[in-house]
């Protein structure tokens, strides 16, 4: 396979430090609020739903754990239960969270991350790109945008059927977490990806045959960004950087043909 994991990585570091540059600072800002705006939804939801589930779970569980009589006379073992599975609980759902937070920002934000990458390439390349060219005209395109966030949906779940099907086949389930990151990785590379491509007006085969083109590079992307996706608080910052360095990595393959 082409390409270099390495360099892959390199591009969101890079993408991170163009998040400081003064002219992109307000296509920045729109999707970083954006970010935060989900991401305390889904952290208010999250707490205020399992908050009212535990106490149900926790009246459930002498149904099957106090078979032995002796706990029952132990005074606040229930109370040590829960305080057991609330920490388990919060680190289950902050890598939930992190994956579905990601997803459902990407979505509704769209339209901003391609103008901020239409915004990145002209900084980057000095040339004009004829893309949305304000916030009103992204605005204006969410319903499109959505459209084509759902064709990556329709791309990514036979793979993801498939990916699951051998988590539960003997033998080959033992490499079904490495499975699950590359598909990962190579999903959130063709997301970011996605962004300059289409502000060319180049379809979703499209951006899925150049991301083929440097494999381990996109690979290497891609990779590092669903780790970061996965850090709660790390998530709302990485998305502008990740369309950002996505663009870098656009603008460079096509610069070298």
């Amino acid at each position: 396979m082409r390409g270099n994991i390495s360099l892959g990585i390199g591009y969101l570091i890079r993408g991170v430090r163009l998040m400081r540059t003064p002219k992109l600072m307000l296509f920045i800002l729109v999707p970083l609020v954006i970010n935060a705006i989900v991401f305390a939804s889904l952290i208010f939801w999250t707490i205020s739903y399992f908050g009212s589930l535990i106490p149900q779970w926790m009246e459930a569980i002498p149904g099957w754990l106090t078979f032995i009589e002796w706990m029952e006379a132990i005074p606040g073992w229930l109370t040590f239960i829960e305080w057991l599975i609330w920490p388990l609980l919060i680190l289950l759902f902050s890598l939930l969270t992190g994956y579905f937070f990601t997803a459902v920002t990407l979505m509704i934000a769209s339209p901003f991350n391609s103008l901020l990458a239409e915004k990145v390439e002209e900084y980057y390349t000095g040339c004009e790109v004829r893309g949305y060219e304000n916030l009103w005209s992204a605005l204006v395109a969410v319903p499109l945008s959505l459209v084509r966030e759902l064709r990556k949906v329709t791309y990514y779940l036979p793979m993801a059927i498939a990916v699951f099907i051998c988590s539960w086949l003997p033998g080959i389930n033992i490499i079904a977490p490495a499975l699950w990151f590359l598909l990962g990785a190579w999903m959130m590379s063709l997301q970011f990806l996605d962004y300059p491509l289409d502000n060319h007006r180049l379809d979703f085969r499209d951006v899925v045959a150049f991301a083929g083109q440097q494999r381990l590079t996109t690979l290497g992307f891609g990779g590092s960004v669903a780790v970061c996706v996965s850090i709660p608080l790390l998530n709302l910052i990485i998305v502008p950087a990740a369309v950002a360095g996505a663009t870098l990595l656009y603008c460079d393959t096509r610069e070298q043909g």
